[in-house]
């Protein structure tokens, strides 16, 4: 049995993002970080990313929870990614020191559970891969969208969904930018469990509680191990961002990407040929 979901004392004032805990009569609770944008379909700006760190530092420092999970507001999407608007005004600077929003599960010392409802696309998506484990509810829908509105990959993000899902469905994911539903991706291996929408709290809690039923040190060791894998990966994700911003981002491509997507158009990124 679990007790209501509360704001714990002392819980960080946040406005992009929601913090709770909830806690088990058996012992232990669970942070639960909300990603509270459904206007936007939960997509993230500079001060998401940075209100998502200052949660999971919150459940790091509790020594009460032994996991954390990861949703966004409403069913309507766990998160679209980044904000476009915002993506399209960053600057040399930001791409450099702008923490991306999966280094939050690297840097939560506890295991992240992410309940997908709805759309996880782009940076949503590789938020949900890059938890430890994710469950989502039947209406979930996966995908990349970088090469369509102009926001490249860089880093991590590519190279660890090839551990996930292997080098050819990863490949096809990022390049195809086909979106790909709930059971699909289960059968490729990007989600642990799918279930019913109105299923999804109860999925999340139990898989929580079977956590929570192990040595805490124990789970803490192995979260670190796990992450180890990924923190081998991860040392590129500025560089990379830096020499490719400053070249791409301002271009004429890549403001044709971000035009076609607020005009809801398809970009014209080829030239028309020349008639001979």
């Amino acid at each position: 049995m679990w007790g209501p979901w509360t704001v714990p004392a002392g819980a960080p004032e946040l406005e992009d993002v929601i913090y709770e805990r909830r806690t088990r009569n058996a012992g232990g609770s669970v942070a639960r970080i909300t990603i509270n944008r459904p206007e936007k379909l939960n997509a993230m700006t500079k001060r998401t990313m940075k209100e998502l760190m200052v949660a999971v530092d919150a459940a790091n420092n509790d020594d009460s929870v032994g996991v954390v999970v990861l949703q966004g507001a409403g069913d309507r999407a766990f998160s679209s990614g980044g904000d476009v608007e915002w993506e399209g005004d960053r600057s040399r600077a930001d791409w450099f020191f702008d923490v991306p929003p999966n280094h939050t599960v690297r840097f939560s010392l506890k295991p992240v559970i992410a309940a997908v409802r709805g759309y996880a696309i782009g940076g949503g998506n590789h938020l949900a891969y890059t938890c430890d484990l994710t469950i989502a509810a039947d209406n979930a829908v996966f995908g990349q969208i970088g090469s369509r509105v102009g926001s490249p990959a860089d880093g991590y993000m590519v190279r660890y969904l090839i551990r996930v899902i292997g080098a050819k469905r990863a490949r096809e994911m990022w390049l195809t930018r086909r979106r790909i539903s709930a059971q699909e991706a289960l059968d490729w291996g990007l989600i642990n469990k799918v279930v019913p929408l109105a299923e999804l709290d109860a999925a999340v809690l139990d898989m929580a509680s079977d956590i929570l039923d192990g040595s805490p040190t124990c789970v803490r060791i192995l979260k670190a191990v796990f992450d180890q894998e990924i923190d081998e990966m991860a040392g590129d994700v500025r560089r990379t961002a830096y020499l490719t911003s400053p070249t791409f981002v301002g271009s004429e491509e890549a403001r044709e990407a971000q035009l076609a997507f607020k005009e809801k158009r398809s970009p014209r990124f080829w030239p028309i040929p020349v008639e001979v």
